[in-house]
């Protein structure tokens, strides 16, 4: 793609002044456009080292109000960072609704920079490839307009820019050893970033190669192109997008209903003699974890009432604080609202070493969001696969990854009901919204039946937790949680 790149010619000084002042006043109308639209706009800005990335960038967002935009630079990852998901750093990047976010390199550039320096095998390489095409697509999927430039410069350039900036003792300290390095072996740079860029163009996130050669000619490429972006996506933003097949193995799953739930229960001496054994193996385990660097996350999902608060007690008992965070999950605020439905999740995905308890999870997408209309059918159609790749993402980094449905029957949520409702102490359980949610029953147990079927996956599959006796489901979720974590310690 870079290789057999031929730019297009550079118009006269005249026309470029032209074009580039048309260019700037049609950005300047068009933000305010994207803000009542809400349109998210993410702009990657690649390149060559000293090819102008930073300087061209300060020259765009002056043509937009500093109240509607995010600039970053995305040096190398911090060790903080070296600790989360590769996807971790780029995707918490990502622009609110009606809002532009630029970023100075980013997935290209430290996935091109390893492969260069030998830090990751080809297949890494590959799956890293196939990471960032998931995660582009979630995002125009979702209604983002996704705008990436390649700034491209010759050798020869690249050269006298590095000399010119070397000679000058106020500007020598941007010449970085990258720079350098590029310089030297030029030719194997070209050859990584055609591959890279030839792999991950895709119609709806293509890259466009820039002809960085001259300061406002870089920049006038980059406003035509982005403003033509804008337009089409301000005209198509409402559209839905093709469902995409799902490519991961499943685990088959009963539906709720085929599901007994009387005789799961256990006796109290047996109850409490299991509690000790489980939660005194659950916290040597947990140090064994961190020894290891071995990411858990834990999501609870279930009926109102079931007994998740109670189950997720009983696991935190035999943690250590310092080594756990429990999420519980509410109505999403309205900064969380205007991004991707998992950036918050991205948010809280532990560190390596780290256990993620969530008390409720991404799987409001398909009930409760499906539901109630807070999202279109398409939204949530979609989803089962977002999901399934979100998690896919997760095990391969290295996650141990455990989903409990808690489930009872319906009239043992109307006794825990009317019990909360009529002790005081209890009755900040119970809402209005309970009691609405329990009148479509029927509506949830069909929607929970088609999740868990689409996203029981080999490498993230469901439990099932049956809690009508709260102390066999707290029992059985321990045995579930010891016996993952002792297999993935092996």
């Amino acid at each position: 793609m870079l290789k057999h790149w031929n730019g297009v010619e550079r118009p006269s000084d005249e026309a470029l002044a032209e074009r580039l002042r048309a260019a700037r006043e049609k950005l300047a109308n068009q933000q305010m456009q994207v803000k009542e639209m809400k349109l998210p706009v993410l702009v990657l800005v690649e390149g060559w080292g000293t090819s102008g990335k930073g300087f061209c960038i300060g020259q765009i967002i002056k043509n937009i109000d500093p109240r509607f935009f995010k600039v970053a630079t995305m040096a190398a990852p911090t060790e903080e960072e070296q600790r989360k998901p590769f996807l971790y750093r780029h995707f918490i990047q990502i622009p609110e609704a009606g809002k532009f976010q630029f970023l100075d390199s980013g997935w290209m550039d430290e996935v091109v920079k390893a492969r260069l320096h030998s830090d990751m095998s080809q297949e890494e390489y590959a799956n890293r490839i196939d990471s960032i095409k998931r995660f582009e697509r979630q995002l125009t999927d979702n209604g983002y307009l996704v705008m990436k430039f390649f700034l491209h410069i010759s050798r020869k350039e690249q050269a006298k820019r590095i000399a010119r900036l070397q000679a000058d003792k106020d500007a020598k300290w941007r010449v970085g050893k990258n720079d350098k390095w590029q310089q030297l072996h030029y030719d194997k740079c070209l050859d990584a970033f055609n591959s890279y860029l030839t792999e991950t163009n895709m119609p709806s996130a293509p890259w466009y190669i820039i002809d960085a050669k001259s300061r406002k000619w870089t920049e006038l490429q980059i406003l035509e192109t982005l403003t033509q972006g804008i337009e089409i996506a301000l005209n198509n933003h409402a559209l839905s997008v093709p469902l995409l097949q799902n490519v991961f193995p499943l685990v088959p799953m009963p539906k709720l209903s085929e599901i007994t739930l009387e005789d799961k229960t256990i006796e109290e001496d047996a109850y409490k003699m299991q509690l000790k054994l489980l939660q005194g193996r659950l916290g040597e385990l947990h140090n064994r974890l961190y020894r290891k660097k071995v990411p858990v996350i834990i999501a609870y999902e279930g009926w109102d009432a079931a007994g998740k608060g109670g189950n997720i007690k009983r696991l935190t008992g035999a943690l250590d604080p310092r080594g756990y965070e429990v999420h519980p999950i509410a109505s999403p605020e309205p900064h969380e609202k205007a991004r991707h439905y998992l950036w918050r999740f991205w948010n809280w995905i532990p560190k390596t070493g780290h256990i993620a308890i969530f008390d409720r999870t991404w799987y409001g997408r398909v009930m409760v969001e499906r539901l109630e209309g807070f999202c279109s059918e398409n939204d949530w159609m979609r989803a089962y696969n977002e999901m399934n790749e979100f998690e896919k993402e997760l095990h391969d980094w290295g996650a141990v990854i455990i989903k409990f449905w808690v489930q009872i029957d319906k009239d043992t949520q109307l006794q825990r009901f009317t019990d909360r409702q009529n002790t005081p102490e209890k009755q900040w359980k119970i809402t209005e919204e309970d009691w609405r949610n329990r009148e479509k029953w029927d509506l949830y147990e069909d929607a929970v039946n088609e999740m868990i079927q689409k996203t029981s996956t080999t490498y993230a599959p469901w439990y099932v937790l049956e809690s009508v006796d709260k102390k066999y489901a707290r029992i059985k979720a321990l045995q579930i949680v010891v016996d993952a974590l002792e297999k993935a310690l092996k």
